[in-house]
């Protein structure tokens, strides 16, 4: 990640790298159980190419995997939000006021509502093309922060989107993604050790997160740099820990992220604002906004 100000004005905040945004300036290879996977994302945009090699190689152009390419919207930075779709049909208007305190204290953990949201992606998820257990945790994150910060109005399609960039739902390459939530394979980023076009980010981790006790790497399925996970981690399962390869933790983490500073996500400032800052290109915003705005669209008509 480039040591620059955030999309926001005036704000230090580093990206969950902001958490992509390594990746407009690595290519974006991730590791995988000691493979080095060229994952290369054009100008940050989640466009990927698979490439098992032996070295990191990245190129700014490659585009050629038609399955997990993202075609960006045409819309400009601050007009237009996505469409707006809630998990089961719930409104996002806050849940009453009375939903609104601060803290974790409101998680939603109940398995009243994880079962109501496990009926909702098992319908849902094969329509999108989601992981039904991603969805589970894009909706329990939503569900958090409209109790937690009802001002935020964040949507879990906004989440999705940036999930289906970042790594295809936690199941990039031939990772799985489980019941337990973590991918069958941990996804990993290359150092960020200044070679070639990559950022030099020294480790901030003695490498608990990411294996590299030299320099930080991104990781999980919302693509978190450990020094960003030390501030946003978040305990999204009710287990009693937090852990950026847990797709409720990294999703429910990625909302603060994005909710942070009292953002309005359903607004086109805030909506754009939120999700530069998680990844300051403005193409990559469009590929979030394309495929965050097909997800509510298909939820929408499902009812």
């Amino acid at each position: 990640m480039r040591q620059a100000r955030s999309a926001e004005s005036g704000s230090e905040d580093d990206g969950p790298t902001d958490p992509a945004r390594w990746r407009r300036e690595t290519g974006g290879v991730l590791v995988r159980l000691g493979v080095v996977v060229g994952v290369l994302l054009v100008a940050g945009s989640g466009v990927f190419a698979l490439n098992h090699v032996t070295a990191p190689e990245f190129s700014p152009t490659t585009n050629e995997i038609p399955a997990l390419s993202v075609e960006p919207a045409s819309v400009e930075p601050g007009t237009n939000v996505p469409g707006n779709a809630t998990v089961a049909g719930t409104a996002t208007e806050g849940d009453d006021e009375e939903s609104g305190e601060q803290g974790e204290s409101r998680e939603p953990e109940q398995a009243s509502v994880r079962e109501t949201l496990r009926d909702w992606a098992e319908r849902l998820g094969p329509e999108l093309d989601v992981p039904p257990r991603a969805l589970v945790a894009y909706g329990l994150a939503e569900i958090s922060v409209r109790q937690s910060q009802p001002s935020c109005r964040l949507s879990w399609a906004t989440l999705a989107g940036i999930g289906r960039v970042e790594s295809y739902h936690g199941q990039y390459g031939d990772a799985v993604l489980q019941d337990n939530g973590l991918p069958s394979e941990p996804i990993i980023g290359i150092a960020l050790d200044g070679s070639g076009d990559v950022k030099r980010i020294q480790d901030t981790d003695g490498g608990k997160w990411d294996g590299d006790p030299e320099f930080d790497r991104a990781v999980g399925p919302m693509q978190f740099i450990p020094s960003t996970w030390s501030r946003f981690a978040v305990d999204g399962n009710g287990n009693g820990e937090s852990h950026p390869q847990q797709i409720d933790d990294a999703a429910l983490a990625a909302a603060h992220y994005l909710c942070r500073s009292g953002r309005d996500m359903s607004s086109g400032q805030g909506w754009w604002q939120g999700v530069l800052s998680y990844n300051d290109s403005v193409e990559y915003g469009q590929r979030v906004f394309a495929v965050a705005d097909s997800y509510a669209s298909t939820a929408q008509s499902l009812g």
